[in-house]
């Protein structure tokens, strides 16, 4: 691991999780009807935003905190997605965690398997919070194994450029180069891990 790696393994390891919202025990089965509004974008492998041009993230098997704390930055305007922010801003901490445990059950977790590949150096300074194939190692830290590299890439992007705020991702995404951004993206897309929950 070289020093700059090595570097931002101690940033994120000095970061406080304070910031990452908790809240009150979802109902999944509240948030399975909830959840309606949000599968004509979620529930479609594959879809992609008219503007900005990504894939819709996949939630299937994500962390419920980690999903009541992006719904809570979507309103507090910490995201900056319009769509996201307008619906975000309409949801109550319940309704928040009914969400989250609906798409957290959506998907089966996936088991320890070692990680698929050779990784790239950088996931070096990942692995602390988003574990050795991409799963990550609390509730509050988001899974990305599986998920879509350009959802990935953007995501770094906007870390890199502040347009997603957080103490622990920015310093992160600030270091590293856009061929440093797309080996990330493409490797941990090709993790077992989430999954687009169906509408069936």
């Amino acid at each position: 691991m070289n020093r700059r790696v090595h570097s931002l393994v101690a940033a994120a390891a000095t970061l406080s999780l304070a910031s990452l919202a908790s809240g009150a025990d979802g109902n999944a089965a509240n948030g399975e009807k909830l959840a309606y509004a949000c599968l004509g974008c979620h529930g479609i492998e594959n879809y992609k935003n008219a503007y900005p041009k990504y894939a819709v993230p996949k939630l299937g098997g994500q962390h419920e905190a980690y999903i009541r704390a992006a719904l809570k930055e979507y309103q507090d305007g910490a995201r900056w997605h319009p769509t996201m922010r307008g619906y975000a801003a309409s949801l109550s901490d319940q309704e928040r965690a009914d969400l989250a445990a609906y798409f957290s059950a959506a998907a089966p977790k996936p088991a320890g398997a070692a990680p698929a590949g050779t990784p790239p150096e950088e996931t070096g300074a990942c692995v602390a919070c988003h574990g050795r194939n991409g799963i990550g190692t609390i509730d509050e830290y988001p899974s990305i194994a599986g998920q879509h590299a350009d959802y990935l890439a953007r995501a770094l992007n906007d870390y890199r450029l502040g347009k997603r705020k957080n103490a622990i991702m920015q310093p992160f995404a600030q270091q590293l180069t856009a061929a440093d951004i797309a080996a990330l993206a493409i490797w941990y897309s090709k993790q077992p891990g989430l999954r687009t929950p169906t509408t069936d």
